[in-house]
């Protein structure tokens, strides 16, 4: 598919903007006068969680602003089907679409805001030639047309992110804000995205994922092992770059990815697992300084399954056996978890 400009207003993407506003108005109806936000009222309305001091914790750059507004201006692109350039077009269940990836988030807005399970990005590293930079991004769609030659470069200026510039940083961070903020809203509430970065950005770009997804929705910094041999890096050599993990919220939930080669000795309607022991055998932790460690837990004797193993219970059953943390050198020692933990 390619994208085209088209003035129906049909073609519009989703107005993230408005949509915004009649969030905030479901929430808070009384901060609304006319049709417009009172922010004093609504100040009131947020109370303590409102922040106005001057000097604030963040990332700020210039364009910041203008980059936000950015990610909420709708698009007048929109997408047409190439049959002639797809394969199988009838039955496949794959779509690639060829434009600016600014234009086609906000064009993807409407059909899979917030239905999008996972998405994968590799952005430039902002390595000093790795990606152009339009001065003027008023129209994303026609500098796409430009960089990609189909159409002519009205003698516009349109030049590579060079170190030497004065905007080096602040040009990559005003090309990566607008398409993160859309990035999220595509992502389901338990939806991830996987970021490919390196030395270059990759303070930067935790810094932004931080404000955009929340810094408690970093789930990992994965490092990579990119080049054994090692590149030349400055003085150091590196061998790796990483992929940094954010889940949209805190709804998100993980399974470990096993070894299919590896065997476990016990296994369950689960699959395969291994046990490890929740005593802590350090005597340094016990029922003096951890009480809250201390605890029992119900075991029923006459359950044991397969595995040999018993069910056990945080609360008292009939005819079930209390089990307290065995000793250590006739230190009463205490669980790893908390009560609230093992529940």
């Amino acid at each position: 598919m390619k994208t085209i400009t088209d003035d129906a207003p049909e073609a519009r993407s989703a107005d993230v903007l408005a949509e915004n506003v009649e969030r905030l108005k479901a929430l808070f109806p009384e901060a609304f006068t006319e049709g417009k936000i009172d922010f004093e009222i609504l100040k009131q309305l947020l109370g303590a969680v409102l922040d106005e001091r001057e000097e604030k914790y963040g990332l700020n750059w210039h364009g910041k602003r203008q980059a936000r507004q950015l990610a909420l201006t709708p698009s007048t692109g929109t997408l047409r089907p190439c049959p002639e350039e797809s394969v199988d077009w009838d039955a496949t269940r794959n779509l690639i679409i060829e434009g600016d990836n600014l234009e086609v988030l906000k064009l993807l807005q409407k059909s899979y805001a917030g239905k999008v399970k996972l998405i994968y990005i590799d952005p430039p590293y902002n390595t000093g030639k790795d990606f152009i930079y339009p001065d003027n991004y008023r129209d994303n769609i026609r500098n796409y047309l430009e960089l990609t030659g189909q159409v002519d470069s009205e003698n516009r200026k349109l030049s590579s992110n060079m170190e030497a510039s004065g905007r080096f940083h602040t040009d990559w961070l005003n090309m990566m804000y607008p398409r993160l903020k859309l990035a999220r809203n595509l992502l389901q509430p338990d939806g991830v995205i996987f970021i490919s970065i390196d030395d270059n950005e990759i303070n930067n770009l935790k810094s932004v994922c931080n404000e955009i997804f929340g810094e408690e929705n970093l789930l990992n910094q994965i490092v990579l092992e990119n080049d054994s041999r090692a590149r030349p890096y400055g003085s150091i050599a590196t061998t790796h770059e990483y992929i940094l993990v954010y889940s949209k919220s805190a709804y998100f939930q993980y399974e470990k990815l096993l070894n299919p080669d590896k065997e476990f000795k016990y296994k369950d309607a689960k699959g395969g697992f291994d046990l490890y022991e929740l005593r802590n055998r350090n005597i340094a932790f016990n029922i003096d300084n951890r009480p809250n460690l201390y605890y029992p837990f119900w075991v029923n004797p006459n359950s044991k399954d397969v595995n040999n193993l018993y069910e056990v219970s945080l609360e008292p059953e009939p005819g079930w056996v209390k089990v307290y943390p065995q000793e250590s050198q006739g230190t009463k020692t205490v669980w790893r978890w908390s009560k609230e933990t093992a529940k």
